[in-house]
């Protein structure tokens, strides 16, 4: 039990938390026909709820009460789901379906912490062999209550499955049998309606003998009269989903199963009605639907006579896309403060922390600016957890984390970053989270030196060399363009954009992030293609095909031998200097010439399992060569030096 521990605490705590996570080391169409135990829901609220949807809006939830106080809709009765002792799918059945939209109306009652969703959810079978069964799965603390197709009712057997993507530690799988399989390549919509009480769990945590303040600072979802935090899979399935199931301590796989999940739903159509019906005094003042704020409009009772729904706030989503994320739900009531390109909601026990988490958006925003452009193309929502040690969360251009006191480098390290999510916006993993990763690190070199930033590269190569494939024959290992691991899309995507910088320069660099538009990113060579349209327009198709449309692993660079030789100019040498890379990722790598009088630098490019020699005039006698500087992540090592004994004299 021990060593599971320990290899879970390396595993997930490494793989959730960024430079974010420093601040924590200091002191639809139709009637849903269901019957359900949720709390009553006066008729008359509902009305007016309705009444407060957008014109887009289509209300597929609608719920009253009976003469016995039950929740029920005005439809037929439901057709009971068979329970099932063990599940029946097969894992081949769980990697088929993909969801291409979701339309979801959603209901909650913070004080019950109660949900009650009806969804209308699009799926394509992307498997080669038709599609007999469809296995779908919402976490354990929630109840499938009826399933539809082409309006009608179907059968369906719902069965627990143990998976660690809810934080129970279990899933309730309902494992549909279509009328007539499903075609390859071929879509389905169907009509699911689903509901129970999701309060906050560490049950995975515990099983696996995490002590229970960090259970409890990690595994922090739930429904709540203060605080409403659903992120979705890997923490609460509170949507449908189809996965296959996972469990902590076994390697990387939850992880992986993670970003499988967040890479499928990019590009799905998303659409969310949301109603909370709560006490005014209780009633939420911001509302985040896949990190992005949502605005609540207030419908209030005139009925005396039901004092229990004294409010209902609704938003909408509107219709959106997903990017690379697990759809997410945040309610909460805060204290609302304005920042440099952000918005502060707070705890009022933590208002004296404002000034200098604000000072921090104010000192990085020049910095930004400078590269990313004047204006960011959202505001930065940040919102605080309901814990001072709860570990930090972020999704799109939301931060959710403790807002404690903290020295000013750690808040600006944290700004840098999740600001940058503000101005750089991609559907793309290794784009959004690598170019966040890439300007924090550049704020270091910025405020702490050039050797402090390579350290922090550095600190993460070693899991990167781990994870990556020896040869690109022994896996396809995870090109960044459809990667899933946080190792590939944040510090490997960050390397990606130093070695790019050397490579076409700080400027051009700059101009290709400040021309990026999500909206035109539709092909996975658009930013290539913005690189070399910007600067001196180099061709870069041999660096993004080894290193961003294919994994091709990475480099192993080594000096083979350095020749100085006396050159014509007096008092100069040419040092001839033979280099190999016996990785099969082509770099261009820094050469180095060291003398009592001073350095050269020159770039080589080195094809994968091939070798190069460059030719260096230099003044003074040669002392030292390097090769790399910190910037290529390697296999082993990242600078390579020898010592050079005297040099041949220089004939007079």
């Amino acid at each position: 039990m021990a060593s599971r521990q320990k290899r879970f605490e390396l595993t997930y705590f490494r793989t959730k938390s960024t430079v974010l996570a420093a601040i924590l080391a200091l002191p639809l169409a139709s009637h849903a026909q269901t019957t359900s135990s949720a709390p009553p829901v006066s008729s008359q609220t509902l009305q007016e709820t309705q009444q407060n949807q957008t014109k887009k809006s289509k209300v597929i939830l609608q719920r009253s009460t009976d003469e016995n106080g039950q929740t029920t809709d005005n439809t037929t009765p439901v057709l009971p789901a068979k329970i099932t002792a063990e599940p029946t799918a097969a894992d081949a059945e769980r990697t088929a379906p993909t969801t291409t939209a979701f339309d979801l109306d959603v209901r909650l009652r913070p004080a019950e912490s109660h949900i009650a969703v009806r969804a209308l959810i699009t799926l394509r079978n992307d498997s080669k062999s038709p599609l007999a069964h469809l296995p779908l799965q919402l976490s354990s603390d929630l109840t499938w209550e009826n399933i539809r197709l082409n309006g009608r009712q179907i059968p369906f057997t719902v069965a627990t499955l143990n998976s660690d993507a809810d934080h129970t530690g279990q899933l309730h799988e309902a494992a549909i049998t279509l009328p007539a399989p499903l075609a390859p390549g071929a879509s389905l919509q169907i009509d699911v309606t689903y509901s129970g009480a999701i309060s906050q769990s560490t049950k995975r945590l515990q099983a696996i003998g995490t002590p229970d303040e960090i259970a409890s600072h990690s595994d922090w979802d739930r429904i709540s009269p203060s605080f409403t935090g659903l992120r979705g899979f890997g923490n609460v399935l509170w949507y449908p989903a189809s996965s296959v199931p996972v469990i902590l301590g076994d390697g990387a796989r939850l992880f992986d199963e993670i970003g499988t999940h967040k890479l499928r739903l990019t590009g799905a159509h998303f659409r969310l009605a949301l109603t909370v019906e709560a006490p005014s005094d209780q009633a939420p003042n911001i509302a985040l639907i896949n990190g992005n704020p949502t605005p609540l409009t207030t419908s209030s009772s005139t009925d005396t006579t039901l004092p229990a729904i004294e409010t209902a706030r609704v938003g909408d989503s509107a219709d959106s896309t997903l990017g690379f994320e697990a759809p997410s739900i945040f309610l909460a009531n805060r204290l609302s403060h304005q920042i440099t390109n952000a918005t502060l909601w707070t705890r009022p026990e933590s208002e004296r922390n404002i000034p200098t988490w604000s000072n921090a958006a104010g000192d990085v925003t020049p910095f930004l600016q400078s590269w990313l452009g004047q204006r960011p193309r959202s505001q930065l929502t940040i919102l605080e957890l309901p814990e001072d040690g709860d570990i930090p969360f972020e999704t799109g251009s939301m931060l959710a984390t403790p807002v404690r006191a903290a020295p000013a480098d750690v808040l600006e390290g944290v700004m840098a970053h999740a600001l940058t999510h503000a101005w750089v916006m991609s559907p793309r993993a290794w784009l959004s989270e690598g170019v966040a990763h890439f300007m924090g690190t550049l704020w270091i070199e910025k405020t702490q030196g050039r050797e402090r930033a390579l350290q922090t590269l550095d600190s993460a190569r070693s899991a990167l060399a781990i994870a990556e494939p020896e040869s690109p024959g022994e896996s396809d290992g995870q090109p960044l363009t459809a990667c899933i691991s946080p190792v590939y899309y944040r510090t490997k995507a960050a390397y990606v954009f130093w070695m790019l910088r050397d490579i076409v320069s700080d400027p051009t660099l700059s101009a290709a992030l400040r021309a990026y538009d999500p909206a035109k990113d539709t092909d996975s060579g658009y930013f290539q293609k913005l690189l070399e349209q910007a600067g001196q327009r180099k061709q870069l198709g041999w660096f993004f095909q080894d290193w961003v449309y294919k994994d091709m692993g990475l480099p192993d660079l080594s000096i083979e031998g350095v020749f100085p030789s006396a050159a014509s100019v007096p008092g100069s040498f040419l040092v001839a200097v033979n280099v190999a890379n016996n990785g099969y990722a082509a770099v261009e790598a820094p050469v180095q010439i060291i003398t009592g009088l001073t350095t050269v630098t020159q770039r080589v490019l080195i094809p994968g399992r091939n070798k190069a020699v460059q030719r260096i005039l230099i003044q003074g006698d040669p002392t030292e060569v390097r090769l790399n500087d910190g910037t290529i992540p390697e296999i082993q090592a990242t600078i390579h030096s020898k010592t050079l004994d005297a040099a041949p004299a220089i004939k007079p």
